[in-house]
């Protein structure tokens, strides 16, 4: 009797066990993934923005394409639900490509693929038919482009500042971003865009845009793109929807330095994890950080902790922000 009763509490405690292990309840599965897709595997290179974010319910968003994705083929992809596109600059929505992973150097990576007019975002929407969601009058262009080449207009959504979209477990917001947004002349074509290019000018699509996720796990992701320093990143991005997690721009002259970064993130955002992003250099060598870069400014200056974005390395993320695996 008392031999059986042990194993009846034994059976009990390992059947609880694996519950809570199915279940998430041991933080190994309610967890966010993000995954850099950048040009050259294991490192932090000059173009890296790209990446996917994948909610526990399986979703996935891949972030600013840009050149460091291999197309609509790369085997690092899978499957894509959602592509988000901060703003219309080459080196986020992809103007060309690199033509596989390890391309080049990690400083000089070989982007040599043109995907001009269509864009590298569009490339993938189409090949995946994943929704492209946008803030401004980017989605009237994306949702032109898409029907010109036979696909469906409407899979463009337009998310205005202040209102949100949900795909499956993620609710998709949009924050203003000081950053220009110009529609280069060779994503145009035709006479318009011999016209434009004569001229030197770019057709404006709209503010720029950040994005604000919030996650099936509870975990809110602040995406800044290009932004500069903005009102909103406390007011909106802290104060109204509480982002634990921030991937910020690092790069200087083009976007906010390392330095204003950290106060961003310091002062406004107040995140508890932060991942770098848009470093425009060789940000590190064999997968370690380069002493001297911005990236290292960044580090130094910032008060949470900075992971950096390691091309093909699963960063694992609870509701609180914190890595839970991968960092």
């Amino acid at each position: 009797m008392r031999r059986s009763r042990f194993l009846e509490i034994s059976l009990a405690i390992a059947t609880a066990g694996l519950f809570a292990a199915g279940s998430g309840v041991a933080g190994t599965e309610d967890v966010v993934k993000v995954t850099p897709l950048g040009s050259h595997d294991g490192e932090f290179c000059l173009f890296d923005r790209a990446m996917v974010l994948e909610d526990p319910d399986g979703t996935r968003l891949l972030f600013d394409a840009g050149r460091t994705v291999a197309g609509a083929d790369d085997p690092r992809l899978g499957d894509i639900d959602v592509v988000l596109v901060s703003h219309m600059h080459g080196d986020h929505v992809g103007d060309r490509r690199i033509p596989a992973s390890n391309a080049g150097e990690c400083g000089k990576p070989d982007v040599s693929v043109g995907t001009t007019p269509n864009t590298n975002s569009i490339d993938i929407v189409m090949a995946k038919n994943a929704q492209i969601v946008t803030g401004s009058d980017m989605a009237q262009f994306f949702g032109t482009k898409l029907k010109s080449l036979g696909g469906d207009a409407g899979l463009s959504k337009l998310v205005r500042f202040g209102a949100s979209y949900k795909v499956g477990g993620v609710s998709i917001a949009t924050v203003p971003a000081v950053h220009t947004n110009g529609v280069s002349p060779a994503f145009i074509g035709g006479k318009l865009g011999e016209l434009l290019e004569a001229a030197g000018l770019q057709i404006a699509a709209g503010p720029a845009t950040s994005y604000v996720l919030k996650f099936s796990n509870g975990l809110v992701v602040f995406l800044s793109g290009d932004t500069g320093i903005t009102a909103e990143q406390d007011a909106v991005v802290r104060g109204h929807y509480g982002a634990k997690l921030a991937v910020m721009n690092i790069g200087n002259t083009f976007t906010t330095g390392p330095l204003e970064a950290a106060y961003v993130v310091n002062e406004l955002i107040r995140p508890n994890a932060v991942i770098a992003s848009h470093a425009n250099e060789r940000a590190t060598e064999g997968g370690e950080m380069i002493d001297g870069t911005k990236t290292a400014s960044f580090v130094d200056a910032a008060s949470m902790p900075v992971h950096l974005p390691l091309s093909g390395r699963t960063m694992a993320f609870n509701a609180d922000g914190d890595c839970a695996s991968g960092c």
